[in-house]
């Protein structure tokens, strides 16, 4: 399979051709059916349902260059659906499987995309008048019935369609995928990348992690975010490591015991809800304890990490925000290491990656291959690197903004370099916010220190012209249906008096906090307050609860929302 290959790597769909050659009949993905019932993908599997996917396309008359779109939560046919459409020629536009029916709209609007596929939803009902007129959608195996049963089946397809022989030879330079942003702030940006991006980012980032195919991974973070979709799309387009799919968050402990992952991936909140579970069990003193005597030192380290399913992970990353210190700590006298790494929508994700054994907390690690990095104006982190966009969809104004002419990429993050090339993230450019002191305040430090007790959920930590900042908290659901008891919520109020109290001895005196506000409503994506891949945002946050901040900025210690 030839190309326009002047970076001398393999495009995704030669990394394929390459899996078929070693490892046709190894078993590629594991999918959870529901009912205790899973299939096995073997490569041979994999190309085969790829190709008649991609000969479907071109027989309803999809050309080279067409959009296509794809909503499903993550699932071995989202894979094979993003390599038809490179196959059959196209360009994949990933939607997020939470979105509501208006973003649908605007983002498939937007992107043109002509066909749609519809996967495994959990409220397909929500999304579906999004879909705009005159859009061909067909239906993966475990769609929900009313797709399955109104568009053209995954499985009538792969019967009924004949594999196509001659698939797509991608240049380097050819459109690969438009990822829309899940966006802190208004509509999404089409973020474009090439097949140059995915090839550097697919074969460097082997290296990186001396990835070999016996490796186990579970996919379960949105494959329609560009971290999870290199970390486990593309790492195993280029290695031929095993892909066990979650089925359910209420299946996720014996879907990751299943998976026995040996590389496992995890944003902050995931890591801190481990902590807190074990912590719950075991708690960090007593842990403490018992890891000082020497003959149950490694039963119980085996034990811990074995509840949790990672007593087999040998590579455990963090990304997408700070991970607090006391995780970071904790988890690696239990003998695992937590490498922080850094990237973005922008870059592929591909920017920083800390090293084993050099682990400084706190920091993400240095440049990755081929990445350089800058501290630019006002303390913005700048990178550069071939895994950085072609630019922003039909939105060359708001390219140049971001993407300098000389290719630098304008994070929007702050930060500093240290003398080994580590870089620290101190905030993000539009989230500092200065008090009526006239200070300024990083707010996601603080939020770090906060959410390591049992029981909460999430902080966000507000102050703009205030006298001293505030947090307003959600807890956790196990945590709400015990404070139904008049006791434990006088216990756990307690406990943040306490975190309040710890929290404020780390902080320099402009930053610390006047009051801790339980709020009462949960903090989701439905409602608008956190972004499909779980970050806060803070203008809907502040906005929704902008006549309870004012009465809240003038207490002192923990309140509950009336």
């Amino acid at each position: 399979m030839a190309s326009d290959n002047k970076a001398g790597v393999m495009n995704p769909l030669q990394a394929l051709e390459q899996r078929l050659q070693q490892h046709g009949d190894a078993v590629a993905f594991v999918q959870p059916l529901g009912g205790g019932e899973l299939r096995e993908y073997t490569w041979k599997d994999v190309d085969d349902e790829a190709r008649r996917i991609a000969a479907y396309l071109h027989a309803q008359g999809m050309e080279k260059g067409d959009h296509v779109a794809l909503v499903s939560k993550n699932c071995a046919e989202w894979i094979i659906t993003d390599v038809a459409i490179w196959m059959a020629g196209g360009v994949s536009v990933p939607l997020y499987p939470t979105l509501v029916a208006e973003t649908v709209r605007q983002i498939m609007e937007h992107s043109e995309s002509k066909f749609l596929f519809v996967g495994k939803l959990d409220d397909w009902d929500m999304m579906k008048a999004g879909v705009p007129d005159g859009v061909k959608q067909i239906a993966l195996s475990l769609a929900p019935e009313d797709a399955l049963n109104a568009f053209p089946k995954w499985s009538d397809i792969i019967r009924e369609t004949a594999p196509l022989t001659e698939v797509n030879t991608p240049d380097m330079a050819d459109l690969a995928t438009i990822v829309y942003t899940s966006g802190t702030t208004g509509m999404p940006k089409g973020v474009m990348h090439d097949f140059q991006g995915l090839s550097i980012v697919g074969e460097k980032m082997i290296k990186v992690y001396n990835l070999e195919p016996n490796e186990r991974m579970i996919s379960y973070l949105p494959l329609s975010h560009v971290a999870e979709r290199v970390a486990v799309e593309i790492a195993v387009l280029y290695v031929g490591n095993k892909i066990f799919f979650a089925e359910s968050l209420d299946t996720f402990g014996e879907d990751i015991k299943r998976a026995q992952p040996t590389v496992f991936f995890a944003v902050p909140r995931i890591w801190s809800k481990f902590y807190q579970k074990a912590s719950e069990a075991v708690p960090p003193k007593k842990l403490n304890t018992l890891l000082k005597i020497p003959f149950l030192n490694k039963i119980i380290k085996k034990k811990v990490l074995g509840a949790m399913g990672l007593d087999e992970c040998r590579i455990a990353l963090s990304g997408a925000a700070a991970l607090s210190p006391d995780i970071i700590t904790w988890f690696k006298k239990l003998g695992l290491e937590i490498l922080e790494v850094y990237g973005m929508t922008e870059n592929l994700a591909w920017s920083h990656t800390t090293e084993e054994g050099d682990q400084q907390i706190g920091w993400v690690g240095t440049p990755n291959d081929g990445v350089e990095c800058r501290i630019g104006d006002g303390g913005e982190i700048m990178v550069r690197s071939l895994g950085n966009m072609k630019g922003y969809y039909k939105q060359p104004e708001k390219t140049a903004e971001d993407l300098t002419e000389d290719g630098w990429l304008h994070t929007g993050d702050v930060g500093e370099i240290d003398a080994k090339g580590r870089l620290r993230i101190t905030g993000r450019v539009k989230e500092i916010f200065k008090t009526e002191k006239g200070k300024y305040v990083a707010p996601a430090p603080i939020e770090n220190r906060i959410v390591t007790l049992p029981g909460l959920e999430l902080a966000c930590v507000i102050g703009q012209g205030m006298p001293q900042p505030i947090a307003l908290l959600n807890i956790t659901p196990e945590e709400q249906e015990k404070l139904s008891n008049g006791a434990e919520k006088e216990h756990f109020t307690k406990e943040l008096e306490k975190l309040l109290a710890q929290v404020n001895e780390q902080l320099d005196p402009h930053e610390r906090m006047s009051t801790l506000v339980v709020c009462k409503e949960a903090w989701t994506v439905e409602n608008n307050m956190i972004t499909p891949t779980l970050k806060l945002k803070r203008n809907e946050i502040e906005k929704h609860y902008a006549d309870g901040i004012a009465q809240w900025g003038k207490t002192r210690g923990v309140v509950w929302e009336a």
